[in-house]
C-alpha cells in the first residue's frame, strides 16, 4: 500500500464521481458488495487527511429496485418518481457503509440553478467548505425529483465537475464502466488502443466520444469529455478510467498510471472566474473583429467597445455572456459591464466616446479581462 507521505503530498482534495454503471455492475440493482470496496478506499484516503467528496449517480435505479421495478412509461414525472423513492436509500447505503469506518456524511443535492446564481453558487461552496473542515464526507447528485428541463445539469459527469470547481478540488475522478478513452470504440473495434494522457480536447477527441455502454445512466463518453475540460481548467487532474478495477482510487491517487489523464492547466481559475465557468449559460454575445479576437486571445486584452461588431440576445450589466469572432466561433465568456442595449449604442465606437454616447459610463471596458474566460 501506498505511504501517507505519498498520498498527501500529491493530492489535497478529491472528487470521486460513481456512476450508475459503477454502482450497478451492469445489473438492475445496486451492487452493495463493490460499494463497500469504494468505500474502503475512500476512508483511507480520509484517513491520512485527504478530503473526499462522492458524486453519486444511482437514485433512479435505486428507485427501480425498491418498487420491484414496475414497467411504467418513460416520462420525465415517472423519472422524478424513482428518484424520489431512490435516494434517501442511496444516501441511507452510503451512510451505513461509511458508518462502518466512523466517518460521517452529509448530503447536498444540487441543480444547475444553485452555480447559475452567485449567491447560491458561493452558499453552495460555504456548506460544502464547512463540512470538510468538519472531516465530514459530503455526498452528491442532482436533485432529480424535483429538477425541471430547464434547471438540471442533466448527468452527474458534469454535475461532479461543477463540485470540483465548488470545492476547488485538485482531483477528479470519473469512474465509469470503461478503462478510459480510446481511440476507437472498443466495444466494436479490437484495434483500439487506450489514449494513457490528454492535453487538448479538440474537435477530432470529440469525435472518438461515444454513448453509455450499460443503457442505464445518463452520461457516456462525450459528457465525460465536458466534465474533464470544465474541471481542468479549474485547477484539477482528471482521470476516466474503470470503476470496478481493483483498488483503482487508491492507485490514480498514490500516482499509478491508469485510464485516461487529463492534466490540470497551469493556472486554476480564482474564484469569481470559477462562478462563470461552472454557472449561468451565456445570456446573449457580442461578435468581435479580428484585432479583438487578437488581443483577447493571445494579448489577455479586456474587451473595448471598439472591437464589437454585432450584439446579440438580450442581457444586462452583469450577466454571463459568449465572445465569438466573425465566424461564429466561441472565444471566450465573460460578465458584461453595459446591457445589450448600451452595447449595440456604443460597439464600434472608442472607450473616450461612452459618456457622450450614453450619459455616462460604467468604465472603458465592455468585459474586463478579470471577468473574462478564453475559451
Amino acid at each position: 500500500m501506498t505511504t501517507q507521505q505519498t498520498i498527501t503530498r500529491r493530492y489535497r482534495r478529491i472528487v470521486v464521481k460513481l456512476g450508475t454503471s459503477v454502482l450497478t455492475g451492469g445489473t438492475p440493482r445496486l451492487d452493495r458488495a463493490h460499494m463497500v470496496e469504494l468505500v474502503r478506499q475512500c476512508a483511507h484516503l480520509h484517513s491520512v487527511g485527504l478530503d473526499v467528496i462522492v458524486c453519486t449517480s444511482g437514485a433512479i435505479a435505486s428507485g427501480r429496485e425498491r418498487l420491484g421495478f414496475p414497467n411504467l412509461p418513460d416520462t420525465v414525472s415517472n423519472k422524478q418518481l424513482f428518484a424520489a423513492v431512490g435516494q434517501s436509500r442511496l444516501m441511507l447505503a452510503w451512510e451505513r457503509l461509511f458508518d462502518i469506518y466512523n466517518i460521517h456524511v452529509g448530503q447536498i443535492l444540487l441543480t444547475r440553478a444553485d452555480v447559475e446564481n452567485r449567491q447560491r453558487f458561493l452558499n453552495a461552496r460555504d456548506t460544502m467548505q464547512a463540512l470538510l473542515e468538519q472531516r465530514i464526507v459530503p455526498v452528491v447528485n442532482e436533485n432529480d425529483a424535483v429538477a425541471t428541463a430547464e434547471i438540471k445539469v442533466g448527468d452527474n459527469d458534469n454535475l461532479s465537475a461543477l463540485v470540483a470547481l465548488l470545492a476547488e478540488a485538485d482531483l477528479l475522478l470519473l469512474l465509469t464502466d470503461q478503462p478510459g478513452l480510446f481511440t476507437a470504440d472498443p466495444r466494436r473495434n479490437p484495434h483500439a488502443e487506450l489514449i494513457p494522457e490528454v492535453r487538448t480536447i479538440d474537435e477530432t477527441l470529440r469525435r472518438l466520444a461515444g454513448g453509455s455502454a450499460s443503457g442505464l445512466g445518463v452520461g457516456g463518453m462525450a459528457t465525460k469529455l465536458q466534465a474533464a475540460d470544465v474541471a481542468r481548467r479549474a485547477g484539477a487532474d482528471v482521470v476516466i478510467t474503470a470503476g470496478r478495477a481493483p483498488n483503482v482510487i487508491l492507485r490514480i491517487v498514490s500516482g499509478e498510471a491508469v485510464g485516461t489523464r487529463f492534466p490540470a492547466l497551469e493556472t486554476p481559475l480564482a474564484s469569481r472566474k470559477r462562478w462563470i465557468l461552472a454557472g449561468p449559460s451565456p445570456a446573449g454575445a457580442l461578435v468581435v473583429d479580428g484585432g479583438a479576437a487578437r488581443a483577447i486571445s493571445q494579448n489577455g486584452s479586456s474587451l473595448l467597445p471598439a472591437g464589437i461588431t454585432s450584439v446579440d440576445g438580450a442581457f444586462e450589466r452583469g450577466d454571463a455572456i459568449s465572445v465569438r469572432d466573425a465566424g461564429g466561433r466561441e472565444l471566450a465568456r465573460g460578465i458584461a459591464r453595459y446591457g445589450h442595449e448600451d452595447l449595440a449604442r456604443i460597439k464600434g465606437r472608442h472607450s473616450d466616446e461612452i459618456s457622450l454616447l450614453l450619459g455616462y459610463a460604467y468604465g472603458p471596458v465592455a468585459v474586463h479581462r478579470n471577468d473574462l474566460i478564453l475559451l
